[in-house]
């Protein structure tokens, strides 16, 4: 037991806000005394989706050893309410389905005073479907406008806006409207303007982005362009968001734009080996910018990882990270497609080496022509006690049709205890 600390949680809650802005929404902010708030409208996209956002999230804080639960919702008070009292870690409510979400939670998830919500219990409301049922006047001359403003809020009849934290040296650019504007080629311009300056103060901090957008009715959106790397390319970066454009909803009218730099790193200045020679060097990362902006897939490249086990022998990485020089420590034929689970077939082979003479594979029977093998593969008994005396006996198939296959067998044929001498398919060659 430890005395409790307040102001060291708020600080500490403040430091993860600052973390969820340069990684996960623009639009990001402290919901004291245990939440944050986002909006990733606009932004989930780079992160592979809602649901993989969610379980990357909260996968982070249990790498910290922190519990954490996390909604997603058309209101801040929907989102809020779930996440404090879902059993599940992650919830997503569809779009025009908050009503049926929301109806049976407490009368504790609407952010009323305590003695308010003990008052209602005593009134006999149990749920917050029963509140929203019940004729609002009586309400509000009895507890004030509060009670039916939560409920509008959770609901979406009331819009509650964000106000985004930031950071101290976030570098930002803001253009003001005197008349609200809204059509796409005017927007298209002023974020051109933008771009420019953004540009330009990143230049001067030797720094090398999110457009927010705030609209008359009080309402923020935000379109997130992310690159694989540090640039300061003005007419790129407008390419960026011209793309994304389309999506902006301006209502009633624009009022503001804001173009801020949430995550920033230094960018280092290059310089020909030779003004004679021109380099001929190919740079993937503009189509790596535009695959990664446009669609809902997480761009990631597969580089080696020093282990026999053919599933650990790989790992994702960004997709221009700098190589490491690993390689595949062994010599022997692998297939380019590994299944991401091995399937199990039956098996017609001669214990404990011989190549199998046939063998079945989602319902369909094939006779091996040709065979090579077996590969002997241990299982990392340092790492993992269950792999002690684990082995898995592989083999390089081809059946009749000139189709190779790459099948094991678990154990080696003899001793129990390295296997359940079942048979596998685990990868396809070209």
């Amino acid at each position: 037991m430890i005395d409790a600390d307040p102001g060291a949680d708020l600080a500490t809650l403040e430091r993860l806000t600052l973390w969820a802005l340069s990684r996960y929404s623009p639009v990001v902010a402290m919901d004291p005394p245990d939440g944050i708030v986002m909006d990733t409208e606009g932004a989930d996209h780079l992160q592979g989706g809602e649901e993989l956002m969610l379980s990357g999230l909260i996968n982070r804080f249990h790498g910290r050893g922190l519990a954490a639960h996390a909604a997603i919702a058309d209101t801040w008070g929907a989102a809020h309410a779930l996440a404090r009292t879902i059993s599940r870690e992650t919830v997503i409510v569809g779009r025009g389905e908050t009503d049926k979400a929301v109806n049976r939670l407490p009368l504790s998830s609407l952010r009323l005073p305590a003695e308010t919500v003990a008052s209602l219990r005593t009134l006999g409301f149990a749920t917050v479907g029963d509140l929203a049922a019940t004729p609002r006047a009586p309400l509000t001359l009895r507890f004030g406008p509060e009670v039916g403003r939560r409920l509008d809020q959770m609901y979406g009849r009331v819009a509650e806006p964000i106000d985004p934290i930031r950071p101290a040296d976030l570098v930002e650019v803001n253009k003001s409207f005197a008349e609200p504007i809204g059509a796409p080629e005017t927007i298209d311009k002023y974020v051109s303007r933008l771009v420019r300056q953004l540009c330009l103060e990143l230049e001067k901090r030797g720094l090398g982005t999110d457009l927010i957008v705030h609209r008359v009715d009080n309402t923020i959106q935000s379109l997130r362009a992310g690159t694989a790397k540090p640039v300061r390319d003005i007419a790129w970066l407008t390419k960026l968001f011209r793309d994304r454009i389309e999506r902006i909803e301006p209502g009633f009218g624009i009022e503001k734009l804001s173009l801020a730099a949430t995550l920033a790193e230094p960018l280092i200045e290059t310089q020909s080996a030779s003004l004679l020679i021109e380099e001929q060097v190919t740079d993937v990362t503009p189509l790596i910018d535009v695959l990664g902006n446009r669609g809902g897939q997480r761009i990631f490249r597969v580089a080696p990882v020093a282990s026999d086990v053919p599933e650990r022998s790989v790992q994702r990485i960004a997709p221009t990270a700098d190589e490491d020089g690993a390689t595949r420590p062994l010599n022997w034929p692998r297939p380019p497609r590994l299944l991401e689970r091995p399937e199990p077939i039956e098996v017609i082979a001669l214990l404990p080496d011989h190549p199998p003479v046939s063998f079945t594979w989602r319902g369909k029977r094939r006779r091996v022509k040709r065979a090579d093998g077996p590969e002997r593969i241990f299982g990392e008994w340092w790492k993992r006690s269950s792999e002690w005396v684990a082995v898995r006996d592989y083999f390089v198939v081809e059946d009749d049709t000139g189709e190779r296959f790459w099948i094991f067998r678990s154990g080696d044929g003899v001793d129990a205890e390295t296997g359940s001498h079942k048979w596998f398919m685990h990868g396809i060659f070209a």
